[in-house]
């Protein structure tokens, strides 16, 4: 804190002190409001010379004495309200007084325009609904600390409209996922957040200790999956579940350790029909949030409306880096590596890990919109084997942008191939490779019982951030970020 907001907060402690000796109450439980800023401003032929109800936050204040004229905002915008001495009386204009930029209220009045036609409330009475202590941010300068701006995001938010309306975006684009997915006749289901084996994703996951049960338990790397097959085995043909999950790796432009995820699960499909319901579902969001299949993602343009191409992992692969993959060694791709100044994480590396780390260098410079498909079945733990080559599994993935945006396959459901992948995974686990899956004797008690063959999907928020053009981290809400030390020093 500033020492000039240490002043202005103690002069506002003073404020509020004055404020409760006369017996007036700084925090009410409850404002009245009839209409909304945007509606006052919207319908004033209607409501020209008609008493209304207005709530808000004081974004600028001007008191001449008689005379005085604030800008409140709501979720709607901002209006304009008149204070006049003629209508409040002499005692009453000034407790205005007891007013700073920042404090909500609540006023009722008539709807008038001014003089150079600003549609505006005449006020009748007023009332305090909550105190402000600290001030706002500079309406002109704003918070330009990118750090502020993420640990402060309240502030940026009311004082950043783009952000604002970002955050109003983003609800719209899971409400219309939502739309979108039963529209298509799939059933929201919820799934657990806390496992006892995280499973459904190559990632590290998070532990926590469970004390009830005392056990250690993993929070949950994807958004249900193995919970999701069980459903249909147990009979549900299509479902879907919007929800956060959680990695415990590292951070950058598109990756994030909590986020939301959508998955759905739909009996009897095959990941030719996920593709078909794929590229209806990432164009439905693009028109209806965006309004547009065009979109301009750092160095790439991408357009969602025309033809999808299908890629093949393998040959990309092949292509740029020269690699055949299925006739290459770990020397042999740690030299490329070492070659293209490719930096990874020695720790747990195999040739699995290996082949993947060249595949996101040569994904950077494919736009899309497309499908990538022919996956090694050791990547793909979950999928099952392409029936013509069986080295590989029906897994596709969404390209845009030079990234991976979205993954589904059909699904594995035969148990005896599901185990014995399982126990492969372990084995790389066991030999140090956090991010292979472990191995879920449940599951395959469940998939003992029979599964129908089944195609699966998920999409991260990841879309949202770029087709947005911005960092994942900047497009949630409350990001997570350190403790300020500063404040921690304070409190100790």
């Amino acid at each position: 804190m500033s020492t000039r907001e240490e002043q202005i907060r103690e002069q506002r402690l003073e404020s509020l002190k004055r404020i409760r000796e006369k017996g007036i109450d700084p925090y009410p439980s409850k404002g009245k409001r009839t209409h909304l800023c945007i509606e006052v401003k919207n319908n004033y032929k209607s409501l020209q010379g008609k008493k209304v109800s207005v709530v808000g936050r004081i974004m600028t204040d001007r008191n001449m004495g008689k005379i005085a004229f604030f800008t409140i905002k709501d979720v709607s915008g901002t209006l304009q309200i008149v204070f006049r001495q003629d209508n409040l009386g002499k005692e009453k204009q000034k407790d205005l007084k007891i007013f700073d930029t920042g404090d909500f209220i609540e006023v009722s009045g008539t709807v008038m325009k001014t003089k150079v036609g600003e549609v505006s409330v005449d006020v009748k009475n007023f009332r305090l609904l909550a105190k402000s202590l600290m001030p706002l941010p500079d309406k002109f300068s704003g918070l330009k600390d990118e750090e502020l701006k993420l640990r402060k995001r309240y502030l940026d938010i009311l004082s950043n409209d783009d952000v604002r309306d970002m955050i109003v975006k983003r609800s719209r684009f899971w409400q219309a996922m939502r739309e979108f997915m039963l529209k298509e006749g799939f059933m929201e289901v919820e799934t657990p957040v806390l496992e006892t084996t995280a499973g459904g994703a190559d990632a590290r996951p998070f532990v926590t200790h469970h004390n009830a049960l005392d056990m250690d338990v993993y929070l949950r790397i994807s958004a249900g999956e193995l919970w999701q097959k069980r459903l249909m085995v147990a009979g549900l043909e299509k479902t879907f579940e919007i929800g956060r999950i959680f990695r415990n790796e590292g951070m950058s432009f598109e990756h994030l350790q909590d986020y939301t995820q959508m998955e759905f699960y739909w009996a009897y499909a095959d990941y030719n029909d996920g593709m078909k319901t794929v590229e209806k579902l990432y164009k439905y969001l693009a028109k209806t949030i965006f309004g547009t299949y065009k979109f301009q993602i750092g160095d790439h343009k991408v357009d969602l409306g025309k033809k999808w191409e299908i890629y093949s992992y393998p040959k990309i692969i092949k292509e740029v880096t020269g690699i055949n993959i299925s006739d290459t060694n770990i020397t042999e791709i740690k030299d490329k590596l070492k070659k293209l100044n490719i930096k990874y994480d020695t720790k747990g590396f195999n040739l699995i890990r290996g082949i993947d780390t060249l595949w996101k260098h040569c994904r950077k410079k494919i736009s899309g919109p497309g499908f990538l498909i022919d996956i090694p079945v050791e990547m793909e733990p979950l999928a099952k084997r392409k029936t013509e080559d069986q080295n590989f599994v029906q897994r596709f993935q969404v390209l845009l942008a030079g990234s991976e945006m979205g993954k589904g396959y059909s699904e594995l459901n035969d148990p005896i191939d599901q185990a014995e992948r399982f126990a492969s995974q372990q084995k790389m686990r066991d030999a140090g490779d956090e991010e292979a899956q472990m191995f879920d004797k449940d599951f395959i008690e469940a998939l003992e019982i029979g599964m129908p063959p089944t195609c699966g999907f998920g999409i991260s928020e990841r879309l949202f951030s770029y087709l947005l053009n911005k960092p994942s981290r900047e497009t949630q809400i409350f990001p997570l970020m350190r403790p300020d030390k500063v404040k921690e020093t304070k409190i100790k």
